[in-house]
């Protein structure tokens, strides 16, 4: 087993809101489910009566109440929850009514900016009526290239309060990958910003809309948000629909409306990264999104209406509609707009003790980079509310668990979290009640059937496998847009394993019920048939102190593959012979002889997603010389090109 690094004491298991939940299920169901391993089973096991116990303990309000909990199909994807169920999402994450901070939103210039829950309301309201005036109703499309601020919040409720489809994207895409996104789901309204800002520069985006307002000939209305850009004008958008600054399009005034919609309703529409192929638009229901995401904030995170949740994102990634659920719990949310290192490595350090907040999630890469920038958190900052700790994106290495603990906080709970933009939300995530233990998550998700499977579909303990659910859970999408039959949904999760959703993930789980995720299974690599996850190499490769970052891929090599390792290093190092043996030793020694890369080349970038996730499948094609479709998914596409016809690997 693993070094234990954290447990909460008895008096934060009783007072945490997983276990009034489990105490509750042992009252209303006359059981006796011990602790978190029993109540997880019984969630499995009775996903019916589970799915209720939530619907009943965040006081779910139905519109038209379901006829059944669950008419389960023969295979996934085909059951269907809460069936005659109407609802509607906006209206659960605006009940708190009262004069409490709801949105703090802060731009990497220090502007900040405050909603009250019943400020927020208001806004919506406002906006709400503007866009029912120029025809937005249930089913229709609102999509947004807009930063992490609250204009962005406020645009969501009010188009999900109308029963319409919310879709965004983020300031950084590229305009290929805007029209890629948008121009396939025919938005009615397009709201974005004139300019944003990034590590201290001011970025014009005018052009870059004009050429997307080009290929959206559905548009009824295009929003603009002035946002960095004050001076922007309506007139500086060539649109054939009509064009309105944010502020000249509604008032804030007056009390939401809620239109009530089925349970399997379309709510989001989420994309894949595009970096394969164009990005597939993953379709997510209102009511499935809800339950799982108040199971998630107010079981799994413990968050409460007393709570500020923080979490460092994109609207280009998932983690921003997960956040954005957290108002459902009635907790405060904090908003940030630009580089978490500007103008140096403590910026949102510097938010946790500004803001109090309580429960903080970055990426996995950001917790590297602090240790890499030697900062200690303990000595420079007060973070007295600070009691959740999340993070995603990546899997967390060990050595980034060692130093959440050494160096930031002791008294923690460090949240290593694991699902995806596929079900927005997570298979295996947190626990308030469980301990912590090095390098490992700490469980499965409440009411999903998560197992580790060999290549003959048998789950597997202690062995590396594929990440798989085997049973129905609401969060399942509807689909993907423009798939009417199902056919490129079906092959995408359950091609592999018929009737189980096969999550692309190489993962593991531990005898004591904990999780490894070892990367994702179409960058697994395979020298001599043994497969290897990057993440293995990840982690040994992040405790040498002069790499930054690294990424691994399998090259086709004499009939097998080879192991090439491309190391981004500190300014100033250079990578020699000695350098190079320090690497393979590390590796070797606490791995196999198999992971030792057998090439290791420098480069002075590592291309990614607009999101951080380091983009393997692309550095291997440009490797091997095939194309790399849809650049413009990534944050840095320039990089690519370091790895197109290097003399080493042709030797």
């Amino acid at each position: 087993m693993a070094k234990l690094l954290w447990r909460p004491d008895p008096a934060r298991i009783r007072a945490s809101r997983m276990d009034a939940f489990r105490r509750s299920i042992n009252q209303r169901h006359d059981l006796d489910l011990a602790d978190y391993p029993a109540l997880h089973r019984w969630s499995i096991d009775q996903r019916e009566a589970f799915w209720q116990a939530i619907v009943d303990t965040f006081d779910v309000t139905w519109h038209t109440p379901p006829s059944t909990v669950l008419i389960d199909g023969p295979y996934m994807p085909d059951a269907r929850w809460f069936d005659g169920a109407t609802l509607n999402f906006a209206e659960h994450l605006l009940r708190r009514r009262d004069h409490h901070p709801a949105l703090v939103s802060v731009r990497e210039d220090g502007l900040r900016e405050q909603l009250t829950f019943a400020e927020l309301a208001a806004h919506v309201a406002g906006l709400q009526q503007s866009l029912r005036a120029v025809g937005v109703g249930p089913g229709d499309r609102v999509a947004a290239c807009l930063p992490n601020t609250w204009q962005t919040v406020v645009a969501m409720l009010a188009t999900t309060s109308l029963g319409a489809i919310w879709s965004c994207s983020s300031p950084e895409f590229g305009t290929h990958g805007i029209i890629d996104r948008f121009g396939q789901i025919e938005p009615k309204v397009l709201i974005v910003c004139a300019g944003y800002a990034y590590a201290g520069k001011d970025i014009d985006q005018t052009d870059k809309v004009n050429e997307v307002l080009a290929q959206l000939p559905t548009l009824k209305q295009l929003v603009v948000v002035p946002y960095t850009r004050p001076q922007a004008r309506s007139a500086d958008f060539k649109s054939t629909a009509p064009v309105c600054l944010w502020d000249d399009f509604y008032q804030s005034d007056g009390e939401p409306e809620f239109t009530p919609v089925p349970f399997a309703h379309p709510l989001y529409i989420l994309y894949s990264s595009g970096t394969t192929g164009v990005p597939k638009c993953i379709v997510h229901t209102a009511g499935g999104v809800l339950l799982q995401h108040f199971k998630e904030h107010g079981l799994h995170a413990d968050l409460g209406a007393e709570d500020c949740l923080f979490y460092y994102t994109t609207c280009g990634w998932m983690m921003w509609n997960w956040q954005a659920s957290g108002l459902a719990l009635g907790a405060t949310l904090v908003l940030y707009d630009g580089s978490p290192f500007h103008p140096g490595p403590q910026r949102l350090l510097d938010l946790i003790d500004n803001e109090g907040i309580s429960v903080f999630g970055a990426s996995a890469k950001y917790l590297a980079a602090l240790e890499k920038a030697g900062e200690q958190p303990r000595l420079s900052h007060r973070l007295e509310r600070l009691k959740v700790l999340l993070s995603t994106g990546s899997p967390l290495s060990p050595e980034s668990y060692d130093y959440v603990y050494r160096e930031i906080k002791a008294d923690l709970c460090l949240s290593s979290i694991s699902g995806g933009t596929d079900i927005i939300s997570c298979f295996v995530l947190g626990n308030p009640v469980l301990p912590v233990h090095r390098g490992e998550i700490q469980c499965k998700g409440l009411g999903m059937a998560v197992e580790v499977w060999n290549d003959a579909g048998q789950p597997v303990i202690g062995e590396k496998g594929e990440l798989v659910c085997t049973r129905s859970f609401p969060a399942i999408p509807l689909g993907f847009w423009n798939d009417p039959d199902g056919e490129r949904f079906r092959a995408a999760y359950f091609e592999q394993f018929p009737g189980v959703w096969a999550h692309g993930d190489y993962a593991e789980q531990t005898a004591h019920g904990s999780m490894l995720i070892h990367g994702r299974s179409d960058a697994v690599l395979n020298p001599g048939g043994v497969r290897i996850g990057t993440a293995e190499i990840y982690r040994q490769v992040e405790k040498i102190e002069q790499v930054l970052e690294c990424v691994a891929i399998g090259q086709q090599w004499q009939n097998d593959v080879r192991v090439v390792l491309f190391v981004r290093l500190r300014e100033g190092i250079t990578l020699d012979d000695a350098l190079q043996e320090r690497i393979r030793h590390v590796i070797r020694a606490n791995t196999t002889p198999r992971h030792v890369p057998a090439k290791i080349l420098a480069v002075n970038d590592i291309p990614r997603t607009i999101s951080g996730k380091i983009v393997e499948l692309a550095v291997r094609n440009m490797v091997h010389g095939l194309p790399v479709k849809n650049t413009d998914a990534l944050a840095n596409p320039e990089a690519l090109e370091q790895f197109r016809d290097r003399a080493e690997l042709a030797t």
